[in-house]
């Protein structure tokens, strides 16, 4: 009895441990990620992909990884994967990495964790190493019931089958099920999507910037004009959708800077909590449904959203790289929020108005790069990731910040000072008050910033700011009385 326990033990000690990379070892999908890298450094030749599915999916995975710089610092790993691994060489058992992925890629990610006796992955002129062929190359290298599979999908089935044990990583219990019914099997049960996390990737938080829209209707006085409210609120829900369409192409495209950012890493397409696939398709159903409304609501509006939608593309792929154009479009697209609720209820344009956003929201955009210029030097870093600035910048970050804070308090006087604020206000004269409680709280902003004791976002610290919410309803008060 005790020599066959013996057996069993050093059978089990021989066994090798496969582990299977996209979904497995790590939380996302080397495929998309590489084809992403791809948009984000070399766009035109996205053009050269429909002929390259021509040659088959192995050659295109190869092509995209021969033109992208890729490094898997930074990669979502799955922590308990990794462990399983560790466990298994501290039993002296041989581990293997097993990947339909591109060759070079894949042993870029096994160098990176250094676990790995070997790695099997896709080579050129080679099939793709996946499914029904990577269970019967396992089969072939280590004899039937001669391994362990580590693996994630659907796909993992024939392998598990041929596997002496199955070890599952998903969310998914029938997968497990279905892979019990082939062998013994164990199941590493990942946390599900849900509604929370599809929230925090579409960013509905930052909806809040987008009532802006409304400031026309409030500046023109025509708040109870119900049919204009109305498409208010239909512009409201448009614009949303349209900006968290182009938040989720911007986290796509910036997966590798987001994943070196001490706070943005934790977003869902950083971190893995949601895949890029799922976010490919995200996006532009957010866009449609942003279009469909727009059939809604006036042609000039469907314009405004437009070059609002062109510009922050612009911005995802090129502009936020580039020192000040970065702030400067910033500033632009919180005003063409304003723009498009001027072209939604069909009023005149006041350049005071628009004057008095482009500096304030200047102002408040070089306030959050301030904010991350001096958490880098705090790390002990000096270049940004994917941004030109260094952290010795942030002195004249600051003095540029309060510069545009202060003018967009002028441009407010030089309102309050002129012909056409009589047209609109019985007692102007109330409105001087709104600049000194303007000049107070732009200063604060810049003062807490300076101190450290500012988040990321101005514009979320100031909507959790005690001080900044009762300068808000002071300000709105003081244009009432002005009425």
């Amino acid at each position: 009895m005790s020599n066959t326990v013996d057996a069993t033990e050093a059978n089990i000690s021989q066994n090798v441990l496969a582990v299977d990379l996209d979904g497995s070892l790590i939380k996302t999908d080397l495929l998309y990620e590489s084809f992403m890298l791809l948009i984000k450094q070399r766009l035109w030749m996205v053009f050269f992909v429909p002929f390259w599915l021509l040659k088959g999916k192995v050659y295109v995975k190869h092509q995209i990884a021969q033109h992208i710089d890729f490094d898997p610092e930074g990669i979502p790993f799955n922590q308990r994967v990794i462990d399983e691994i560790e466990q298994v060489k501290a039993q002296g058992r041989e581990c293997v990495l097993v990947t339909g992925s591109v060759d070079t890629l894949a042993q870029k990610i096994a160098d990176c964790i250094g676990l790995f006796d070997k790695v099997f992955a896709s080579t050129l002129g080679e099939k793709n190493l996946t499914g029904h062929k990577k269970a019967q190359f396992l089969a072939d290298t280590y004899g039937e019931k001669g391994f362990d599979y580590i693996g994630n999908s659907s796909v993992d089935l024939p392998v598990w089958e041929k596997s002496r044990e199955a070890i599952v990583v998903s969310s998914d219990k029938r997968l497990y099920e279905k892979a019990s019914q082939l062998t013994t099997a164990s199941w590493f049960e990942m946390p599900k999507v849900n509604a929370k996390t599809v929230l925090k990737a579409i960013r509905i938080h930052q909806w809040v910037k987008n009532v802006l829209l409304f400031v026309p209707l409030l500046t023109s006085h025509q708040v109870l004009h119900w049919d204009l409210l109305w498409h208010c609120l239909l512009g409201f829900v448009a614009f949303s959708l349209a900006a968290s369409s182009v938040y989720v192409l911007n986290d796509l495209m910036d997966l590798a800077s987001d994943r070196q950012h001490a706070t943005k890493k934790r977003r869902p397409f950083a971190s893995g909590a949601l895949s890029i696939k799922f976010g490919v398709f995200l996006f532009p159903l957010l866009l449609a449904g942003s279009a469909l409304i727009c059939l809604l609501l006036p042609l000039p509006f469907f314009y405004a959203l437009l070059v609002y939608y062109a510009i922050t593309v612009f911005y995802s792929f090129s502009f936020k790289q580039i020192m000040l154009l970065d702030v400067i479009t910033l500033a632009v697209l919180y005003t063409m929020r304003i723009i498009a609720g001027v072209v939604l209820i069909e009023v005149p344009f006041s350049p005071w108005l628009l004057a008095f956003s482009i500096f304030i929201f200047l102002s408040l955009a070089l306030v959050k790069r301030y904010v991350e210029l001096v958490k880098l030097a705090l790390s002990g870093k000096e270049k940004t990731a994917g941004r030109g600035y260094v952290a010795s910048d942030s002195p004249i970050i600051a003095a540029l910040g309060c510069a545009a804070g202060f003018i967009g308090v002028l441009v407010l006087a030089l309102y309050v000072n002129s012909s056409q604020v009589v047209e609109l206000y019985a007692h102007e004269e109330f409105l001087w008050v709104a600049c000194v409680i303007l000049l107070y709280w732009i200063s604060r902003m810049w003062l807490l910033a300076h101190r450290g004791e500012m988040d990321d976002d101005p514009i979320f610290f100031a909507i959790k700011d005690k001080a900044s919410l009762i300068t808000a309803v002071l300000v709105f008060a003081v244009f009432v009385m002005a009425i």
